[in-house]
């Protein structure tokens, strides 16, 4: 049955594709016919031997779940205590959550912003280049997103373009929503300096006086920065922030980087600096008429954890070992474009690292698969998944991203 007149007409125009996906796809059906690949596209943690990571720590919690543990529902909010242990994995201060909910990961965390602070038709703001979904969720809540520069390498925060977006969607619409994945920033490999952040912060303190302000911070990578000291120097800054009250500060948090349970959809939206009942109403509402309650399981595995300090530093051994390969692995690729002639990959943590794509990214992504090397191409560049690729691949990647780079 062709069902296209059952279907809205603004929704018969999607593929259904996605691009990473699609990529990943390629990839993989290149290295089944036996050819060498460098899958750049994947944004999971891959140990050199091609194997997924998945932490031995976490595993070992899973594996030993009651069916207590795993099958009742939660509540529709999310296990309160599961919500207060995220939050203090974070911000260790935090003695109690009122407003938080839980979600199926990141990407439902954020969605959850667009539909209670924001209206339909209204634009959300974040830094480009940015995860390729955020553009997506912006549709389906039927809004926009604006962007504005990533900061520059060298030159820092482009300050006057973030107060003058900031002020012209508050002009516009009467409110803000800040989209910030920071630090260790998908898809550049970056964090805000501390200037950066002390400059964006006045920013958001000064436009508050035109209507209600809100920073998201997007925080699925902090495991795997390569200095631990300055996620927490830089969740202290936003804390203090918070503290202020000038501005509403949440945080998106997720389980599937920190606890490679990429499969388990497990995260929250939390607002630690809030103690506002009617948000705290709104959420959980949204969760019922979404997707009702969120999986017992990985809260169950989070708590397990966070209640036993031998469990607790064994993961950070864990972390320790791949953040520690994730800074090589970006060290070895900066090596190796330098020697092509090219600008290295600058990189603070994470799973990526963005570079300079040309004229036409798509096209030098194109190229570059000629070579069996794989990327995924952005309007500002070629986004590669350290995450997913050896060392040891780095001299054939960036010769093949020589060669692509120069036709």
């Amino acid at each position: 049955m062709d069902a296209s007149n059952h279907l809205l007409p603004t929704r018969r125009d999607f593929s259904g594709d996605d691009l990473i996906f699609t990529l990943n796809g390629k990839a993989q059906k290149r290295a089944a016919e036996g050819a060498s690949v460098i899958n750049a596209t994947i944004g999971a943690l891959y140990d050199d031997q091609g194997k997924l990571v998945v932490l031995d720590t976490v595993m070992g919690q899973w594996q030993q779940l009651t069916s207590g543990e795993i099958a009742p529902y939660a509540p529709i909010g999310g296990d309160p205590t599961f919500l207060l242990n995220l939050v203090q994995r974070h911000w260790p201060n935090i003695s109690k959550l009122s407003v938080g909910v839980a979600t199926p990961g990141g990407s439902g965390a954020l969605a959850l912003t667009l539909k209670n602070l924001l209206e339909r038709g209204d634009t959300v703001l974040t830094a480009a280049p940015y995860w390729g979904p955020y553009s997506t969720l912006a549709v389906e809540a039927g809004q926009k997103l604006a962007t504005v520069p990533y900061p520059d390498v060298h030159s820092g925060i482009d300050i006057g373009a973030w107060e003058a977006a900031c002020r012209d969607i508050l002009d516009a619409q009467g409110r803000l929503l800040v989209w910030l994945n920071d630090p260790c920033h998908n898809p550049t490999g970056r964090s805000f300096s501390k200037a950066d952040r002390t400059a964006l912060m006045d920013v958001l303190r000064d436009v508050a006086s035109q209507g209600p302000v809100t920073l998201v911070l997007d925080l699925a990578y902090l495991d795997y920065a390569r200095d631990p000291q300055d996620v927490r120097d830089a969740l202290d800054d936003y804390a203090a922030f918070a503290a202020e009250g000038s501005v509403l500060v949440g945080a998106c948090l997720s389980l599937s980087k920190a606890y490679t349970l990429y499969g388990a959809r497990a995260g929250a939206l939390v607002f630690p600096w809030s103690t506002d009942a009617a948000l705290q109403g709104a959420l959980i509402t949204s969760c019922r008429g979404t997707w009702s309650n969120c999986a017992r399981g990985p809260m169950s595995v989070l708590n397990r954890i966070s209640k036993d300090d031998a469990l607790k530093a064994s993961l950070e051994q864990e972390h320790a070992q791949w953040r520690t390969l994730l800074a090589k692995r970006a060290a070895a690729v900066d090596a190796a474009l330098k020697a092509e002639g090219f600008p290295g990959a600058a990189y603070d943590g994470g799973f990526f690292v963005t570079l300079d794509g040309g004229a036409n990214p798509s096209a030098t992504c194109d190229r570059m698969q000629q070579h069996d090397v794989f990327v995924v191409p952005l309007p500002e560049g070629l986004r590669v998944g350290i995450c997913a690729m050896k060392a040891a691949d780095a001299p054939r990647f960036a010769a093949a991203y020589a060669a692509s780079m120069r036709g």
